[in-house]
């Protein structure tokens, strides 16, 4: 027969401690995620509510951001449009008028020089006109724009705390939107003037006024050109 064994080879010893730590790390993470705050909130209706009502309305914001910046952009292109109609037209306008003075030059038409101005002259209200109203629009949509940023922000920030705290949050508390803030005057902040931003604004109405006055005397001096020497 085999000699048996010592019985202290079969013995494997665990230490408590061990058991202890190794419960300990297992048990540690879910303590963690049953105290996170987005599991408080899934445990209070009223916050998951109010979280749920705020995320639309951040979805709504960008939805109509996207919309508003859309809209900005095909109005910029309208504006272009309407700005090279006019170009082409007096390119048009004044190869063939001047074709025209220089076959048949004589002294009844220097005398009704002024119906191809006033023609020019009222083609370039009219598109200026057109432009002003872009503008208008233009205008508008940006400042709708800005506000609907800034509400979207303070929606955010109210979106995180929420986040943060968990049932801590306040539910009485609301983000500050479509109120107007009040406008802190610094040395850090830029004062705008307002004379200047309403010339910045209306800069291109104002491009194609000077335009209109700077062609209007042109046709005199291309359908008299003969008799001015």
């Amino acid at each position: 027969m085999a000699e048996s064994q010592p019985l202290d080879s079969h013995i494997v010893v665990i230490s408590i401690d061990d058991q202890k730590s190794a419960i300990t790390e297992v048990v540690d993470p879910i303590a963690a995620i049953q105290h996170h705050p987005l599991m408080e909130i899934s445990r209070s209706p009223g916050h998951l509510l109010l979280l749920k009502l705020w995320q639309r309305e951040e979805d709504l914001f960008a939805r109509r951001m996207v919309l508003k910046e859309s809209r900005m952009d095909s109005i910029r292109a309208e504006i272009f449009q309407l700005c090279c109609f006019l170009f082409l037209f007096h390119g048009f306008f004044f190869t063939i008028l001047f074709a025209n003075s220089d076959l048949r030059g004589d002294e009844r038409r220097c005398k009704k020089w002024w119906i191809p101005s006033f023609l020019s002259l009222a083609t370039c209200l009219v598109v200026a006109f057109l432009v002003q109203v872009k503008v208008f629009r233009y205008w508008k949509a940006s400042r709708q724009l800005r506000r609907e940023r800034d509400d979207s922000r303070a929606l955010a920030r109210c979106v995180q705390e929420l986040r943060m705290k968990g049932a801590s949050f306040d539910l009485n508390k609301e983000p500050h939107i479509g109120k107007k803030k009040m406008k802190k005057i610094s040395s850090s902040v830029e004062v705008k003037w307002p004379p200047v931003s309403w010339f910045r604004e209306n800069l291109v109405t104002f491009c194609l006024v000077l335009f209109a006055g700077l062609v209007f005397p042109a046709p005199k001096l291309m359908v008299c050109m003969r008799f001015l020497n």
